[in-house]
C-alpha cells in the first residue's frame, strides 16, 4: 500500500499562464506547499484574493518532521475551516513527564483552564497536516475560490520591482513567466528565494547530533510527552517519546558531537539503538530516519520590497519546543488581513511593515526559547552539566525547581507588545488580553468566542453600550455584542474584564487585541482603526 507521501497530490498539469504571450499578473504568488504555503494561500482565498502556490514538488513533505501543533495554530486552522479535521485526525494530549536517569522527576499538564474549543496540542504528521490543508484547498476550488496550487513548478529566476515581483518557472514541458503584486516565500529553511535575492540568514548552529526516528509500533504507552536526561539506553544523552496517529511513535535519541553519521544511519545501527530504548522483544518498523544537527537563525528583515518571508525561509529554531511549524502558522495568519487590505486599497503599502516588525518580535521571542532549551538539553562545559543534574535532582522533591527544567518550553501565542499598530491601554483588565495579544477563547452556550470573531475587524462590547459598527475611511469594524451573562463559566470575565464593570475590545482579523476600554468612545475606536490599519 503506497504512503501518501508517494502519491501526487497536485500533479503537473499545464496552466493557461503557460500559453500567454506576456506574463499573466497575479494577486499573490507563494512559493512552497508546505504548511505555512498553503495556510497563508487559503485564508487570502477565503477573503478572495487571487493566490497561486508553487512547488517544485507535486506531493506532501516525505518524513514526519514537524507533529507538535499548539492550540493557538488551531484556532487559526479553525478560521480556515480546517482545524475540525487536524483535532479529529490527531492525538490529543496535554500532559508531560520529565525523566532523570531511571526516575520520572516530575510531570506537568498544559491545560490551565478549561472553556477552549481546541486541545492543548495535538500531534499530527506533517504530511497529514499538509493533506488536510491540500483538501481545504480543493473545497475552496468547488466553491469557486481564486485559489491554485501548480506542482512541479519550480521558480529559478526572480526580478524585484517597485510595483510588482516577476518569476521565471521551470516545469516538465519548458519555463514560463508570471508576475505577482506580492510574492510569499514560505520555501523552507534552504530557502532558494532567500538565495537568489542575495539575503542573508545569521544565528547560532548547534554542533549536537539527534537521531530523529518514526516507527510504527503497537505500545501501550500513553498519549503523552516523554522526556529522558541521561536515560541509562543512551548515557549522558537526552531522549524524546512522542505518540502520533496510525500507531506511529516519535524518538529523538540525542547522539553528541563527534560521530561518524554515516556509520549511525546505518539500518542495524539505528535498530540497536532503538531496541535498547524500547527492549529487545519491540516489534516496530522504521517509518523515517534522519540525523539532524540544529540551529536557531533567522533573516534580519522579513519583508524586502513586495516580497515576504514566512516560515522557516524567515527563521528556523530547534525542535525542542515545537516552535517551528507553530510560528509558522502565526507568520501566516499576521500576513493574510495585511495583504487584503493593502490589495483592496482600504490600507497603506506601509501596513506590511507591521508584519516585519510583529513576527520578528515572534521569531526572536521563538529563538531566545529555543536557544534556552537546546544549551539545557545539551550542556557545553562539565559544570553547566553539574549544575543540570542539581536541577533536576531537586525538581524531583521540590516544586520551585520545576520550573527551571527546561527539556523545550512548548510554544505559546506570542504577543505583539510595542505593536505599532496598538492603541494604549485604557482598560483595568487582565494583562492576558491586553492590546497585541491573540484574544483567549471563551465557552458561550454551544458556541465559543473565537468561532464568532470571523476574519474581520470586530468591535466586541461587553455589558457595555456601543453602536452597531462603524466605518472609518473604507473599513468597517462589526459590534459582536456580549454579556457576563452568556458565559456561566465567568471565563468571558475573568478574561476581558477582571475587576472592570464592562469592557469594549477593537479586535483585529487575525483576533489580536488593537484596542480596549470600559466603554465605548467613538473618537478613540476611530483612531484605534486608523492605527490598527497602518494609517498613523
Amino acid at each position: 500500500m503506497s504512503k501518501i507521501f508517494d502519491v501526487p497530490l497536485y500533479a503537473y498539469e499545464r496552466s493557461p499562464d503557460q500559453d500567454e504571450g506576456m506574463p499573466v499578473r497575479h494577486s499573490v504568488v507563494i512559493i512552497g506547499a508546505g504548511p505555512v504555503g498553503l495556510a497563508t494561500a487559503i485564508d487570502l482565498a477565503q477573503q478572495g484574493i487571487n493566490t497561486v502556490i508553487l512547488d517544485d514538488n507535486d506531493r506532501v513533505s516525505f518524513g514526519s518532521r514537524a507533529i507538535c501543533f499548539a492550540k493557538r495554530p488551531l484556532e487559526i486552522l479553525d478560521r480556515l475551516g480546517c482545524g475540525d479535521a487536524m483535532v479529529k485526525r490527531g492525538v490529543q494530549w496535554d500532559t508531560g513527564k520529565v525523566f532523570f536517569d531511571t526516575r520520572q522527576v516530575y510531570e506537568f499538564s498544559l491545560t490551565e483552564e478549561e472553556g477552549h474549543k481546541n486541545p492543548a496540542f495535538i500531534n499530527l504528521q506533517q504530511y497529514t497536516f499538509e493533506q488536510v490543508l491540500v483538501e481545504r484547498i480543493r473545497e475552496l476550488q468547488g466553491e469557486g475560490a481564486p485559489i491554485e496550487i501548480r506542482g512541479r513548478n519550480k521558480v529559478e529566476a526572480i526580478g524585484q520591482h517597485d510595483d510588482h515581483v516577476k518569476l521565471e518557472v521551470e516545469t516538465p514541458e519548458g519555463s514560463y513567466t508570471i508576475e505577482a503584486d506580492w510574492l510569499v516565500a514560505c520555501d523552507g529553511a534552504n530557502s532558494p528565494t532567500r538565495r537568489m535575492l542575495g539575503l542573508d540568514f545569521d544565528g547560532q548552529v548547534f554542533e549536537d547530533n539527534f537521531l530523529i526516528a518514526d516507527v510504527v509500533m503497537k505500545a501501550d504507552f500513553p498519549s503523552e510527552r516523554w522526556f529522558w536526561f541521561d536515560p541509562p539506553f543512551n548515557r549522558g544523552q537526552s531522549a524524546l517519546l512522542h505518540k502520533q496517529p496510525d500507531n506511529v511513535w516519535r524518538i529523538d535519541l540525542q547522539l553528541g558531537r563527534d560521530i561518524d553519521k554515516e556509520r549511525e544511519k546505518r539500518p542495524e545501527n539505528v535498530m540497536q539503538r532503538l531496541k535498547a530504548m524500547l527492549g529487545d522483544d519491540a516489534e516496530f518498523d522504521l517509518e523515517w530516519v534522519s540525523i539532524y544537527t540544529f540551529q536557531c537563525c533567522r533573516m534580519d528583515r522579513f519583508r524586502h520590497g513586495r516580497t515576504l518571508f514566512a516560515g522557516d525561509s524567515a527563521h528556523q529554531v530547534s525542535p525542542f519546543g515545537a516552535r517551528g511549524a507553530n510560528s509558522g502558522l502565526q507568520d501566516a495568519d499576521n500576513i493574510a488581513w495585511k495583504l487584503k487590505l493593502v490589495l483592496d486599497g482600504k490600507a497603506p503599502e506601509t501596513l506590511m511593515d507591521s508584519y516585519n516588525i510583529e513576527r520578528v518580535h515572534g521569531a526572536d521571542e521563538n529563538i531566545l526559547n529555543s536557544t534556552r532549551s537546546t544549551e539545557f538539553i545539551t550542556p557545553k562545559s562539565e559544570m553547566s552539566r553539574i549544575l543540570r543534574d542539581a536541577i533536576l535532582d531537586l525538581s524531583a522533591h521540590h516544586a520551585f525547581a520545576q520550573p527551571v527544567v527546561n527539556s523545550g518550553r512548548l510554544s505559546v501565542p506570542c504577543t505583539y507588545d510595542g505593536s505599532m499598530l496598538n492603541s494604549a491601554d485604557a482598560l483595568a483588565a487582565p494583562d492576558l488580553t491586553r492590546p497585541g495579544s491573540p484574544c483567549p477563547d471563551a465557552p458561550l452556550g454551544d458556541d465559543h468566542l473565537l468561532g464568532k470573531l470571523g476574519n474581520d475587524f470586530i468591535l466586541l462590547t461587553i455589558d457595555a453600550d456601543a453602536p452597531d459598527g462603524f466605518e472609518e475611511d473604507g473599513v468597517t469594524a462589526t459590534r459582536l455584542a456580549l454579556s457576563v451573562r452568556d458565559d456561566p463559566s465567568l471565563t468571558l470575565k475573568r478574561q476581558y474584564l477582571g475587576d472592570a464593570p464592562s469592557g469594549v475590545y477593537l479586535i483585529r482579523p487575525d483576533q489580536h487585541v488593537a484596542a480596549r476600554r470600559e466603554s465605548f468612545d467613538e473618537p478613540h475606536f476611530r483612531a484605534a482603526l486608523r492605527r490598527a490599519t497602518g494609517k498613523e
